[in-house]
């Protein structure tokens, strides 16, 4: 191993370091083994923690080679009936060799079937009009429409649609690129899926010395995340018959039209029917004029961005009270229903006094909801007598129920048997270590669990630092699961926002978990005879989606758990068995569940929860006979 390029990978381990304070402390104890081992037998760690940020050589690791694509391109010859795609293209005033770059992008695809559908929007530089004038007589599948006065991109691509003569189409922007194997997986994908209306890719950026960097390496269809950013985008493909029968792109929403587009189509069409392809197949070029480059770039896209989400949520129904724009991406406020559903919220407590007061006396104090029954399991034992004491109190006042309920200790039995005497058409299971910070946090994860076909609602939890304890669960990390974001600055955006963003998520953790009683009940509860010490959570949530129910994480309902950074579980042998017991009875019972989180990328690696690439990502290589069966279908 060269010294410069152990020097390399220690620059992109420094540029993460500093992107994640928390890691920060783990930095002298690795500098100190990188010296003790010498730099051959720390390349593996300086890669797990600089992988974010080296993509160039994960991609050129682990990009397809010269006999796959080979592979690729005889499978696309041997179609009996081939899938044909038109590429739409709007053009107006692109630096020609930007153009010419996007147009060779297209021809260089290993798949042939495709019909290049150009629509020149009146451009005033005629070095524009030239190119497309040779590139339109030199390859009898690209078509090009020239406006006869400038429209703007909603008229230009619905000219470029009337040019369509595929069953397909897909979006590339006059200044982006195509990687060469996109439109060969996305025919795959739709011999794959002949059920699917809407297909899209994972995506990068292109700098402007031509390097990719900022890979997008997205989760499958998530109509809640859409709500708060176009996750979406690129490369986008659509059946024609669908564009077409909604009118195509609607003028006034220049900016934001694929955004917009992509809500109306997905309002007729089943989420099945929305496939993802959990691989790189866009270039999205970044340069000043672009919104790769950021909204500030073109500040009407928000605008019109919040049209598009606004519009859609009236469409479906949904009570919206406000549509926030936020540095982050967009936040829908819902209305809550009046009157509003009844919440038992239900608080295990042990002998941690200090802990249950703060928990209690925050939560009564500052929760606004209108209907709220507070019921709170004693499980400490007749000695604890201030506990008692407290407990006593605030049950003359009428401010909360107490269970007393002496037996051993389970977080699943003793949850389960609360649940089945509160009153609340809801439940809300609540660790005695939560501090409440605002008041409506309830009522934020409340509008979220009532939407139809939603399961658990889970907040965002801080440590008392105002890191992040808790952003969602992303399964199959460290074996079974772990929480997202882990570590990460309470503020910080997280990956591309996720940390900030309402979304659908595998799982969300049991410290504070609102859920419909009814569905409680019929998932079975908390499991109480496999999983006593972790993981009932976890194994809940996925009960709820083998229920065709949604789980959700809601950051705007913050709360402080109190609990070390570090973990705050150093199990003693015993626990230590136990735990290592319900690990391998979770991997049984959950089988490939655990790595095949919808909301999380096969690209991403399951050894940390921060969202870094994976060395190998866990997708099979195209092998000229059977190419990979697609992972991600929603």
């Amino acid at each position: 191993m060269k010294l410069r390029t152990l020097l390399r990978w220690l620059r992109t381990s420094a540029q993460l370091l500093g992107g994640h304070p928390g890691m920060m402390v783990r930095a002298p104890r690795f500098l100190w083994r990188t010296v003790r081992d010498g730099p051959r037998a720390s390349l593996g760690r300086l890669r797990r923690i600089s992988d974010l940020v080296d993509y160039p050589a994960w991609r050129a690791e682990f990009g397809s080679t010269n006999v796959e694509k080979a592979a690729m391109a005889a499978w696309a010859q041997a179609l009996p009936e081939p899938p044909r795609i038109a590429v739409l293209m709007p053009v107006f005033n692109p630096r020609p060799e930007w153009l010419q770059a996007a147009i060779d992008s297209v021809r260089a695809q290993l798949y042939p079937h495709w019909q290049l559908c150009i629509a020149d929007d009146c451009s005033t530089d005629p070095r524009i009009h030239s190119l497309l004038e040779a590139v339109m007589a030199g390859d009898s599948r690209i078509q090009v429409v020239f406006g006869e006065r400038n429209r703007h991109i909603c008229a230009s691509s619905n000219s470029a649609l009337e040019l369509v003569q595929a069953p397909w189409l897909a979006l590339l922007d006059h200044d982006d690129l195509l990687s060469d194997e996109a439109l060969i997986w996305v025919a795959k994908a739709i011999t794959d899926h002949p059920e699917a209306q809407l297909i899209y890719t994972d995506e990068d950026k292109l700098s402007p010395i031509g390097e990719f960097f900022c890979p997008y390496f997205k989760g499958d269809w998530n109509p809640l995340l859409m709500e708060g950013q176009n996750m979406f985008s690129h490369l986008g493909v659509y059946s024609t018959a669908l564009v077409r029968q909604l009118g195509g792109f609607r003028e006034g929403l220049e900016g934001s039209q694929d955004y917009d587009l992509v809500l109306r189509c997905s309002e007729q069409v089943h989420r099945v029917q929305i496939v993802h392809i959990p691989r790189v197949l866009y270039h999205w070029r970044v340069h000043p004029q672009s919104t790769a480059s950021g909204a500030i770039a073109k500040p009407y896209t928000v605008q019109a961005a919040e049209r598009a989400i606004t519009e859609h949520l009236q469409r479906c129904g949904e009570p919206l009270q406000k549509l926030s724009s936020m540095p982050v991406g967009f936040k829908a406020q819902r209305a809550l229903p009046d009157p509003a559903p009844s919440v038992s919220v239900i608080i295990l407590t042990g002998k941690g006094l200090k802990s249950l007061k703060r928990c209690l006396t925050s939560l009564l104090r500052l929760t606004r909801y209108p209907d709220l029954e507070v019921i709170v399991v004693n499980n400490c034992g007749s000695d604890d007598r201030s506990t008692l004491n407290l407990l006593a109190e605030l049950e003359l006042q009428g401010r909360i129920r107490v269970l007393r309920d002496p037996s051993s200790f389970s977080f699943s039995e003793l949850n389960n048997r609360a649940v089945k005497v509160a009153s609340g058409e809801l439940i809300c299971l609540l660790k005695n270590n939560i501090e409440v910070i605002d008041s409506g946090w309830l009522e934020e994860l409340v509008v979220q669990v009532i939407r139809p076909g939603v399961g658990a609602a889970g907040a965002q939890l801080l440590y008392p630092n105002r890191t992040l304890q808790h952003a969602g669960v992303l399964l199959g990390v460290g074996g079974v699961a772990n929480h997202a974001h882990l570590g990460w600055p309470g503020d910080h955006p997280g990956y591309f926002s996720r940390a900030q963003l309402a979304q659908e998520i595998a799982s969300v953790t049991g410290a504070c978990l609102v859920v419909r009683r009814s569905h409680y009940l019929a998932a079975g509860g908390l499991d109480e005879h496999n999983l006593k010490l972790a993981f009932s959570d976890v194994d809940f949530c996925l009960k709820l989606r083998q229920q065709r129910l949604q789980n959700v994480y809601v950051p705007a309902a913050r709360l402080i758990i109190h609990e070390s950074v570090s973990g705050g579980q150093d199990l003693d042998p015993e626990n230590a068995a136990h735990f290592a017991a319900e690990v391998a009875w979770m991997q049984q019972r959950w089988g490939d569940h655990l790595t095949h989180d919808p909301a999380y990328n096969p690209n991403l690696c399951l050894e940390t929860p921060h969202f870094r690439l994976a060395w190998p990502p866990r997708l099979e290589r195209w092998d000229g006979e059977d190419p990979m069966p697609l992972f991600g279908t929603s």
